[in-house]
């Protein structure tokens, strides 16, 4: 999903922290470095405007000019994303299942919480065997198309999945499930089998398997998932290693952790 299109439609912001703000929101996964042209566009401010809000930010530390009018994410944005309680704490509980996961899957190993409409990557685990896929550590993906975010809509409510459909389901495969109707009885069968399946929903040729990890008071705060080559990957044997997994970073979750994000 480009970030024209995330933002096309997004009224021009009016104080001047919302206009720094939409900024650095016109950045999206795959896009390291963005024009002057395109973050003004994206974020619906005037160029002159977009030029010296841009400047100040550099200043700070948020961005930095990767070559003469344009700009990338600077690290100083990712040493405060390191400092969020919730998702540091959660990343720190699920690193070492996450690494026995991978050793007994050698495939892709991914640590997701709910993000809006979308799934997070908050840590991937991957090695030489594993399939290269488009997933990435802060990346996002749609959740309707991908085996955590099913785990996100299955459990989160109607408020959720309602957000997710009036957003929109774009097909990335021929499989994508693109009809409220099929995706719900896809969900109730998550719930059924305790686990999200993405059949190359996301990706053709690749497939996964995620499960819910709970928080103190039973709510699902984040999933783990396997994902690899469709032929391949043993689903009900994977699924297995998956379920064992999120079971014990749940039962090792601090308290300060359970905060669900929307």
């Amino acid at each position: 999903m480009s970030g024209q299109s995330r933002h096309a439609d997004r009224p021009a912001p009016k104080s001047v922290l919302a206009r720094g703000l939409s900024l650095l929101d016109a950045f999206g996964a795959g896009e390291p470095e963005l024009s002057l042209a395109e973050i003004a566009a994206r974020s619906g401010l005037p160029k002159p405007t977009a030029h010296r809000l841009l400047a100040e930010l550099v200043e700070w530390g948020a961005l930095e000019r990767s070559s003469p009018g344009h700009y990338r994410l600077a690290t100083k944005l990712f040493r405060l994303g390191q400092l969020v309680p919730r998702h540091r704490v959660l990343r720190e509980a699920a690193l070492p299942h996450l690494e026995q996961l991978y050793e007994a899957s050698h495939e892709n190993v991914h640590l997701a919480v709910p993000d809006n409409v979308y799934t997070l990557f908050l840590e991937k685990l991957t090695g030489r065997e594993s399939m290269s896929i488009r997933s990435r550590v802060g990346g996002r993906m749609p959740s309707h198309c991908t085996a955590t975010g099913k785990v996100f809509l299955a459990w989160g409510g109607r408020d959720r999945l309602r957000r997710v459909v009036d957003a929109g389901l774009p097909r990335l495969t021929p499989r994508t499930i693109v009809l409220p109707g099929l995706l719900h009885q896809d969900l109730e069968r998550t719930i059924a089998r305790g686990l999200g399946i993405n059949r190359e929903e996301a990706e053709p040729g690749v497939s996964a398997v995620a499960a819910p990890v709970l928080g103190a008071r039973g709510e699902v705060v984040a999933a783990l998932s396997v994902t690899g080559r469709s032929h391949r990957l043993d689903l009900d044997r994977v699924g297995g290693l998956v379920r064992a997994a999120a079971n014990a970073v749940s039962a090792s979750l601090p308290a300060v952790a359970g905060a669900q994000n929307g």
